[in-house]
């Protein structure tokens, strides 16, 4: 039964994630050494050892979430532990929350800064998978099927967004369109969500104006993006730097450990634009290293969520994907000048200890969706299918077609 088990799990999978988060490792500390010391007086090694033991605490989640049976996340009591700790941990920062970035988004617990946004991704993903699961069989009826899901992740959106983290609420809210396009629900009822959404983006800008939830540093990002070399000393200077950075590499870099814009010129460099110094010291190669393994990392996901004959395992499966996804995009989009700067890490190699105990959290859940199916298309015979298979198996124009003769 062991070795049938060791032999499901996708190893390939597991070597990706090794293999950035060791990449991340080596970058964090080469980006960071300079700014530790020049900007925080502390050792050159500050962040890189923080991140390490981020990693050590996440490695030890990673392999529980592998072994722990992902199905055990549609019990009621662990559900409720998910949904209404996520919602008191948002809660928590209007009272205990720790302003940074022009965002209260942190708490302080002795030296280490905690992120609660970051945890209320999965917990997004496995209540709306667990949600999506339990309502196949009527999940085109919108009082119980479409609307119910969508006021929690509105609540949560909500909560993020008055920190006010608009790259965070962005995530939750795309993460959410992707698991909805993949529940299998009818093209018809999406088209309700999408009006009912607007609707209530319309309804609620007037608030955010009036409330003013935004930061003059946030909306300054705005002018940054539309031309940063206008506002090379405010708004624009980040994303000048980076553009320096990025530009200088060429094909092969200036070496490891070689970079000049983060002596100082880059002030985010271990973070938001990690991937700025990696175009300078190892020029397109490096960065060519970082996206084809996190394109395997999404790819595969969604392979698995493919393959899986559960209809809750594959939205775990498209939700944790989409989220590496998302949060790629955004930060190389922010970087590139494609869109404003919003704060969000590169997945895996950017500093942050939230960022990358979420993170290896999330892929150990994967790789459990990953072993389970393998394991069942290999050592089990197929089971007569009692539930709808989602959008991502087969359409659900075949559900109604069987029903129909």
């Amino acid at each position: 039964m062991i070795k049938k088990i060791l032999k499901s799990y996708d190893y390939s999978l597991i070597l990706a994630v090794i293999l950035l988060c060791a990449f991340g490792l080596v970058m964090v500390y080469s980006s960071s050494m300079i700014t530790a010391v020049a900007r925080y007086g502390f050792e050159p090694d500050h962040f890189y050892q923080r991140q390490k033991l981020a990693l050590l605490a996440g490695g030890l989640a990673f392999i529980v979430m592998m072994i722990f049976p992902y199905r055990a996340f549609l019990n009621g009591n662990i559900l409720k532990i998910v949904v209404f700790g996520s919602i008191g941990l948002l809660g928590s920062l209007f009272f205990i929350g720790h302003v940074a970035g022009g965002a209260q988004s942190w708490i302080k617990l002795g030296g280490m800064n905690l992120q609660p946004g970051e945890f209320v991704k999965l917990s997004v993903i496995i209540y709306l998978a667990a949600v999506y699961d339990k309502k196949q069989s009527y999940i085109d009826e919108f009082g119980r099927g479409v609307l119910p899901p969508l006021i929690f992740t509105g609540v949560i959106c909500f909560f993020v967004l008055i920190q006010p983290d608009f790259g965070t609420t962005f995530i939750i809210a795309m993460i959410a369109v992707c698991m909805i396009i993949a529940s299998g629900m009818a093209v018809k009822s999406i088209g309700k969500l999408i009006s009912l959404v607007l609707i209530f983006g319309v309804l609620l800008t007037p608030f955010i104006i009036w409330k003013g939830i935004f930061s003059k540093e946030q909306l300054s990002r705005f002018e940054g993006v539309a031309d940063p070399f206008a506002h090379v000393d405010e708004a624009g200077y980040q994303l000048v730097n980076s553009f320096y950075a990025i530009g200088s590499g060429g094909l092969t870099g200036l070496g490891l450990g070689q970079s000049v814009q983060k002596y100082g010129y880059l002030p985010e460099s271990h973070t938001d634009f990690i991937m700025a110094v990696i175009a300078e010291e190892l020029g397109i190669f490096g960065v060519l290293f970082v996206l084809i393994l996190l394109s395997f990392i999404v790819l595969k996901g969604f392979s698995v969520a493919r393959k899986c004959q559960d209809p809750f395992g594959t939205l775990l499966a498209v939700g944790i994907s989409s989220m590496i996804a998302i949060q790629a995009l955004i930060n190389l989009g922010g970087l590139t000048g494609l869109i404003p700067i919003t704060g969000v890490p590169l997945p895996f190699i950017s500093y942050g200890g939230s960022s990358i105990l979420l993170l290896l959290i999330s892929m150990g859940l994967l790789v459990n969706v990953s072993m389970f199916t393998n394991y069942r298309e290999t050592y089990q015979k197929p089971v007569p299918q009692t539930t709808q298979p989602i959008a991502v198996v087969k359409p659900i124009q075949q559900k109604r077609n069987s029903s129909m003769r």
